[in-house]
């Protein structure tokens, strides 16, 4: 992009500082992300919003607004300087509140940048998957008092199991007689999984599981550190809305815990990492287990065993539907992505059982 574009842009939050030059960021997946260098003492991240996908973006921004005011109030003692490297702290715009928006073109945020930090796109040791488990825990440990009420649903349905399973009985209807086939073994588990996969909504839909203030996109690349890996806080809460504990660790563990990328065709290679597992899981529950319930620790295996399965469902789906969501580069890809998640399942079952 354009420098005078990003300048002008930036130029339209209250930041108090001038314009140096900027960098793309190429951390995510649906949102544009540029790091701004200043000639002040902060630098600044500058985010487009993809509208498209988020259809209420200034409620998606106060949600993120809310929730990092919540965390800072979590820290009483410490000045706006010493919060901003520990909290996502957001910049107000000239014009409006925390976001800026020209008619017919695109939505944009401002946040400080934490310096000294970096992010690991895969975890490569259980010392990272551990400081990994202790920011999600520290996260939903400091939210479990925030009123998930005063946000809104970023994604509506994102993990509803019922809503997966219609999409998928529709596919069934619709698909190509050979993709039927090519899919069957993997119909099959569908079918026989669907009672088990159903469980923790049921428990959340009965309120024996509590909705509260969840992330919703927990991969380790959205986990920050220092540079020698110590947890400094969760970023990217794009996708912060009213949800259940056990998806943010299940969707953790799944992308944390597969031995091989999530499109591997040699099935050979994809296996559970039991370690890893245990590690991000101790690192959790440190932070987070005075505000589980009982019932919540008990079903934490069940998360992870249900996001994965999550995945494979949307993928099988997506392949039976003709690829017309996920992005491929050949005809098989979406089912080569579900066949690799229904492995991961398996071998994620028979370790955990044989634990």
């Amino acid at each position: 992009m354009k420098v005078e574009t990003i300048k002008s842009i930036f130029n339209e939050f209250d930041h108090q500082s001038n314009y140096v030059s900027h960098s793309e960021l190429n951390s995510g997946h649906i949102n544009d992300t540029f790091l701004v260098k200043t000639d002040g003492s902060k630098d600044y991240i500058l985010q487009r919003i993809n509208h498209k996908i988020f259809k209420d973006v200034p409620g998606l921004v106060n949600n993120k607004v809310l929730t990092s005011k919540h965390l800072k109030s979590k820290y009483p003692n410490l000045s706006e300087d010493e919060l901003s490297v520990k909290v996502l702290s957001f910049v107000k715009s000239k014009s409006t509140d925390f976001y800026y928006f020209k008619k017919g073109e695109d939505f944009w945020n401002v946040m400080i940048f934490i310096d000294n930090s970096v992010t690991h796109e895969i975890v490569k040791d259980k010392e990272i998957a551990y400081e990994g488990g202790k920011l999600l825990g520290d996260f939903l440990n400091s939210t479990s008092d925030f009123d998930s009420s005063k946000l809104i649903d970023v994604i509506p349905n994102f993990h509803d199991m019922s809503f997966r399973y219609k999409q998928y009985a529709s596919s069934l209807q619709s698909a190509l007689k050979e993709r039927l086939l090519k899919a069957s073994k993997y119909i099959k588990i569908v079918s026989e999984l669907k009672e088990e996969m159903h469980v923790l909504q049921n428990l959340k839909q009965e309120g024996k599981i509590p909705v509260r203030v969840t992330h919703n996109d927990t991969k380790i690349s959205n986990s920050l550190f220092t540079k020698d890996n110590k947890g400094i806080c969760m970023i990217d809460t794009d996708t912060v809305m009213p949800g259940i504990i056990h998806y943010d660790f299940g969707d953790a563990i799944r992308t944390i815990c597969n031995s091989a990328a999530e499109d591997e065709k040699d099935l050979s290679k994809v296996a559970f990492n039991l370690e890893y597992y245990k590690a991000y899981e101790k690192g959790f529950l440190e932070k987070s287990r005075d505000s589980l319930s009982e019932i919540g620790l008990k079903h934490l295996p069940l998360a992870a065993k249900t996001m994965i399965f999550i995945m494979a469902l949307r993928f099988l789906t997506d392949y039976l539907n003709n690829d017309i969501y996920y992005k491929t580069e050949y005809s098989e890809h979406n089912l080569d992505r579900a066949k690799n998640q229904f492995k991961l399942i398996e071998s994620f079952s028979e370790k955990i059982i044989n634990q």
